[in-house]
């Protein structure tokens, strides 16, 4: 592994074709030289309103209200990404940058040592092998980039795949603009 890339957004590149990750936005949870786990934050599930599948949590999330998918990896699996007003350490909670971390959706959402500011259901993670992502960056896959925290949680997640890119400097921003399918432009 050359470098961690905990904390910050993979960008997919034209190059990424697979059908799972083409123009997504993962935000990178883990990353060392055992392999990477992330979430995909931009692919809201439509029809997975939270009032019918973990309804205990719909009056926290984050708009919009539905489950995410976050990756291929255990998509029958939930996972809570949070932000809390409070720092202090809580069982079922794991910290991770940006100020956000993973929660344990077991938690009682009303349990007050949460100090829960908003949340976030993805179904299913993103994950890599050992060395699976640093070959995959180095054959331009992925566009490495800062995160920033209203990105986790943006009410609009289906533009941050253009609104993260068109953001940066230089040539990389024009890449905000490349048609999803480039055989018809």
């Amino acid at each position: 592994m050359s470098v961690s890339h905990v904390g910050r957004l993979l960008v997919a590149t034209p190059k990424l074709s697979d059908a799972n990750f083409a123009r997504a936005v993962v935000f990178m949870v883990a990353h060392d030289e055992d392999g990477a786990f992330g979430i995909v934050i931009n692919r809201p599930i439509v029809d997975a309103n939270l009032e019918g599948i973990l309804p205990q949590w719909r009056g926290k999330a984050a708009a919009p209200a539905v489950a995410f998918r976050g990756g291929p990896v255990e998509p029958t699996m939930a996972l809570g990404l949070a932000r809390r007003r409070s720092h202090e350490p809580l069982a079922g909670w794991t910290p991770v940058p940006c100020d956000a971390g993973l929660l344990d959706l077991g938690t009682d959402p009303d349990d007050p040592n949460l100090e829960l500011s908003v949340v976030r259901i993805f179904s299913g993670y993103s994950g890599w092998g050992a060395g699976q992502l640093d070959r995959e960056v180095s054959d331009d896959a992925w566009f490495v980039l800062d995160a920033r925290p209203e990105d986790l949680f943006s009410a609009q997640p289906e533009r941050l795949f253009h609104d993260v890119l068109r953001r940066q400097a230089g040539t990389l921003a024009m890449f905000a603009h490349f048609p999803a399918d480039p055989t018809v432009n």
